[in-house]
């Protein structure tokens, strides 16, 4: 994060509002490396931070006005009063900024208004949690004007209880969790039951490695209902085995689990998922511990399969991108993200980056997909304040 972004962005701010900001903070969007639908199951997840990231510059009101100004969207300041804020009300990108100042709000803090400038270079769309990253930041840039005194992890569940309330979607914990608490060169081990975090070393350059995300430009929505379909399967299937969520199911016992479901082969599918998808994270960490960086590449594969076939929330342009890239010689490759579009992550030794994002390209040229946008992801540091 340069220290051209933060001046750039205060000095919009100071155009807008005419008065220089109190602060400039930042929050970054994520990749999900593995463990994907298994927060809201009280699952493990494993994000790591993107260098892009939501910038807020942001200034105290004491008049109960809340004024909101995106630089990524057209049109001028939105003006709100906080008391006047009711969940579910917002359609427009303000939901997100607002959801946080009702849900601190709600929680008891005293949080007076605010002038509100912002600016991301988190694709929105793409399954890198854009949401997350603009809910974080004015999150993280409130509570320390208002020193209100919440860590990292208290913040991310105001911002879920945001999205979940206040916008409608019925996202779990991880993306908030990872945009605030992730660091730089690792990835977030989360355990989304007791919210224990763990930060496993992820180097990958030092290793001759290199993460691609893949942003197939099909963009999808976290609120519309296929999400919510799978979600209401999850707890159906944790209500018919008898558990509080199907984090509770051991892999061990994941053929039992299946046999009481009987013939919902719905339910079965989702599931299967779940339960597998846990021991995958917990694979992947134990391969990154012992440092067998290379061998979690399988696990991503498999993990898209699973996303594909059980789970089923692909897309053709998701799975070329997994297809394409193996064929190539990647390491591994998956959807990341909640799915029905978004990224795919690929591992590649760092002398096959080129090959493989060619091949990629091409599939996608042949196949008369709208091209897709190839980056490195670099795990990144989380939430902080820049100016």
């Amino acid at each position: 994060m340069s220290v051209d972004t933060a001046a750039a962005v205060a000095e919009r701010f100071k155009e807008l509002y005419g008065a220089e900001p109190e602060g400039v903070w930042a929050a970054p969007g994520r990749v999900n490396l593995i463990g994907e639908h298994t927060d809201y199951n009280d699952g493990f997840v494993m994000p790591f931070a993107l260098p892009h990231t939501a910038v807020a510059a942001v200034s105290r009101r004491a008049d109960g006005v809340l004024r909101l100004h995106s630089a990524d969207v057209g049109g001028g300041v939105v003006e709100l009063r906080v008391d006047a804020l009711e969940p579910e009300t917002d359609r427009n990108w303000t939901a997100y900024p607002s959801g946080v100042v009702w849900a601190l709000r709600a929680a008891g803090h005293a949080v007076t208004g605010a002038d509100i400038h912002l600016s991301s270079t988190v694709p929105a769309g793409a399954g890198l949690s854009s949401s997350a990253a603009l809910e974080v930041v004015v999150a993280l840039a409130l509570n320390d004007l208002y020193e209100l005194g919440q860590k990292g992890w208290q913040l991310a569940r105001l911002c879920q209880r945001a999205e979940n309330m206040y916008v409608g979607a019925p996202v779990g914990i991880m993306d908030q969790t990872a945009s605030a608490c992730c660091e730089a060169g690792h990835a977030l081990f989360l355990d989304t039951r007791d919210l224990s975090q763990k930060q496993i070393p992820f180097d990958l350059a030092a290793e001759g490695l290199r993460l691609l995300v893949v942003d197939t430009q099909v963009k999808h929505s976290h609120s519309e209902g296929e999400y919510g379909k799978r979600r209401a399967g999850c707890e159906k299937g944790a209500a018919l085995l008898g558990v509080d969520a199907l984090r509770d199911i051991a892999y061990d016992d994941l053929s039992s689990a299946l046999d009481r479901l009987g013939d919902d082969e719905e339910v079965r599918r989702l599931v299967r998922h779940v339960v597998t998808e846990d021991q995958r994270v917990e694979r992947v960490v134990a391969l990154l511990e012992s440092g067998e960086t290379r061998a979690i590449g399988p696990v991503l594969t498999e993990g898209h399969a699973s996303l594909r076939d059980d789970f089923q929330v692909s897309c053709p342009e998701l799975d070329l991108v997994v297809a394409a890239a193996n064929e190539a010689g990647a390491l591994g490759a998956r959807m990341t993200g909640g799915g029905f579009g978004g990224s795919a992550i690929v591992l590649a030794e760092a002398t096959d980056v080129e090959t493989v994002t060619k091949a990629v390209e091409e599939a996608f040229a042949a196949a008369g997909f709208t091209a897709p946008r190839v980056f490195e992801a670099v795990p990144a540091a989380g939430a902080r304040r820049i100016g």
